[in-house]
């Protein structure tokens, strides 16, 4: 399949707000509606879900309203002690390394964090059960994944999500899961069985990897620039200076598919012709000279303009983001403050990137905690 990839801020600013661009394959893309995709196309998981990442205009506001409560600031602000006491637990199984051993610092504190707390949303207690997510969801953003292994995994995380919503159903509590249940069994037009399984899938998919590479990518770039650091010890730049600027050198989605012209849009000397598609280039975005001047490529925590769109803009800007930034402002200072010696133990350039264009982060990132 073919598509424009959008790596313009101003023009990606643009078009994320533009109401002749949808998110609605089945309205709105070409390729979908003349039966070019089929469930054996690698990114079929992107774009077949129904659920508010697909949904354009009315129906798009339909679902957001239903998620939105869960992750409201006084929601999202409820979360901190949990989220502070999960850090906490972590931190003092790190402590338990022996001296001179390597940690994969991905594996053991940047991704539990993020399911942890995605998954007590969720309502799922089971360890085998978030365990099962997070392999799928790790399968979701694998773009070198086959056809066949991206078809089985999308097929077994609608299983796990069903069979999660049936247990609900017969034991419900306060959790997002049984609010959409609710919601579904109150007025079935707010929320179609479909629209609901697809609704955690978004959720979880959304909320849990895009903060685990936010917080690989900070401590990451932090080890890799010691001068930066210096300057966030030293009080010169803040944590939040640390975050947002992690955010706009590193956006923890590359580029995310897709995204449909309505009608054709003429734009920047080029026409975007109706029906065809669009991939948002947020990782380039993040880097455009034209708005942030000729060291664009540098990361610096002191940076005035570090303007970014690592959580997207317009209706379809990421309600979990102030989730996100309360998570690395927790997690981020606890690290450095009870491993102050935190050290890379692999040269920088033997680290792999995960296998996808659209999550950006690393297949492990392995680090001495004491030097």
């Amino acid at each position: 399949m073919v598509a424009w990839a959008v790596s313009d801020q101003a023009l990606l600013k643009e078009l994320l707000t533009d109401p002749r661009v949808s998110k609605d394959p089945r309205r709105h893309w070409s390729a979908w509606i003349d039966g070019e995709i089929t469930p054996d196309w690698p990114l079929f998981a992107w774009v077949a879900v129904t659920n508010m990442f697909t949904a354009y205009g009315s129906d798009h506001r339909r679902l957001r309203k239903l998620v939105s409560t869960a992750f409201s600031a006084r929601a999202t602000e409820a979360l901190r002690p949990r989220i502070e006491r999960m850090t906490a637990d972590l931190l003092d199984g790190l402590a338990a390394t022996p001296q001179g051993q390597a940690v994969d610092l991905r594996e053991e504190y940047c991704y539990p964090i993020p399911i942890q707390v995605i998954c007590e949303l969720f309502g799922v207690s089971d360890e085998g059960t978030r365990k099962e997510l997070r392999r799928l969801v790790d399968g979701i953003f694998n773009t070198a994944a086959t056809a066949e292994e991206a078809a089985a995994t999308f097929e077994s995380i609608h299983t796990v999500l069903s069979d999660l919503v049936a247990l609900k159903r017969q034991a419900p509590g306060d959790d997002m899961t049984s609010i959409l249940i609710a919601a579904r069994e109150e007025d079935g037009s707010r929320l179609s069985e479909a629209e609901l399984v697809d609704t955690l899938l978004l959720v979880i998919g959304a909320g849990h990897e895009t903060t685990v590479n936010l917080l690989d990518n900070a401590v990451h770039t932090l080890l890799t620039h010691p001068e930066q650091l210096k300057l966030v010890r030293t009080g010169a730049a803040s944590w939040n200076d640390v975050i947002e600027e992690t955010l706009r050198f590193e956006s923890p989605v590359a580029s995310l598919p897709l995204r449909y012209a309505v009608e054709d849009i003429e734009t920047r000397g080029v026409t975007i012709k109706k029906g065809e598609a669009i991939l948002a280039a947020y990782a380039a975005a993040g880097r455009n000279p034209a708005l942030h001047g000729e060291d664009a490529d540098r990361f610096d925590v002191t940076r005035v303009n570090k303007e970014h769109l690592a959580f997207g803009h317009g209706v379809h800007f990421c309600l979990g983001a102030p989730l996100a930034r309360l998570e690395a402002q927790i997690a981020l200072p606890a690290l450095f403050e009870r491993f102050p010696d935190l050290a890379m133990a692999v040269q920088a350039d033997d680290l792999r990137p995960v296998e996808s264009f659209i999550s950006n982060g690393h297949r492990s990132l392995p680090v001495h905690l004491t030097g």
